[in-house]
């Protein structure tokens, strides 16, 4: 694999990442959103390992690995899981319409670009083309954070959130140190774990996971 097939590649691998996270805005079923954000994490482990490849660091083909195990097989799995048992198989309405959000996606997408133009200009790496959609994956996260009223949704917008700011990571510096994505990747397992219990508990209470009629629930009292 020579230099140049490698930076278009991970130029590619970019694009199909900026794809998913707008897939993520755009699908409604929340068994969708669990396949989407598994394969925005393939995109994701496979960018890490050609970013790897290309540049010498080593140590990012671990960190691709450990992408591929947590983000495309165990956070999934337990989603997916969590999914089945709340039995929650489609998102109530979002905040905002899906076209409306789609073109505030792409406004970000725009000042993304926009916003990282002299970062550009100044690196001399070959991921940085790339960063500017890091930060696109990162602000469309959190638009989904925002505009989904689902607690499962919000959670997967906040690891898609965390997935724009991984790839922003190996686009700016070719990665953190092992020591930080192995916390992060123990986090976040955690996390998963802690968000299922407690979902599963508020299912039950609230028969809903809707945040809105909880928020309806919490003024009444």
């Amino acid at each position: 694999m020579t230099h140049t097939f490698a930076v278009q590649l991970n130029s590619l691998l970019a694009a199909l990442i900026l794809l998913t996270a707008f897939a993520l805005l755009a699908q409604r079923k929340i068994l969708g959103l669990v396949h989407i954000f598994a394969w925005q994490g393939f995109f994701l482990a496979l960018s890490t390992a050609v970013i790897g490849y290309a540049s010498g660091e080593h140590h990012l083909y671990i960190s691709s690995l450990l992408t591929l195990v947590m983000k495309v097989i165990l956070l999934p799995y337990i989603l997916y899981t969590l999914v089945r048992k709340l039995k929650v198989h489609r998102d109530i309405d979002a905040v905002v319409n899906i076209p409306t959000t789609m073109l505030l996606g792409i406004m970000l997408v725009v000042f993304s670009y926009h916003l990282t133009a002299p970062i550009r200009e100044l690196s001399n790496l070959m991921t940085r083309s790339t960063l500017a959609v890091a930060l696109a994956t990162v602000m469309l996260g959190m638009l989904m954070m925002v505009t989904r009223r689902h607690a499962v949704t919000q959670i997967l917008g906040f690891l898609a959130m965390e997935n724009g700011l991984f790839f922003a990571a190996t686009s700016a510096t070719y990665g953190m140190p092992m020591v930080v994505e192995l916390g992060v990747a123990l986090d976040l397992l955690i996390a998963a774990f802690i968000f299922g219990i407690f979902f599963f508990h508020i299912s039950t209470t609230f028969e809903s996971l809707d945040v809105e009629q909880m928020a309806k629930l919490k003024e009444t009292d």
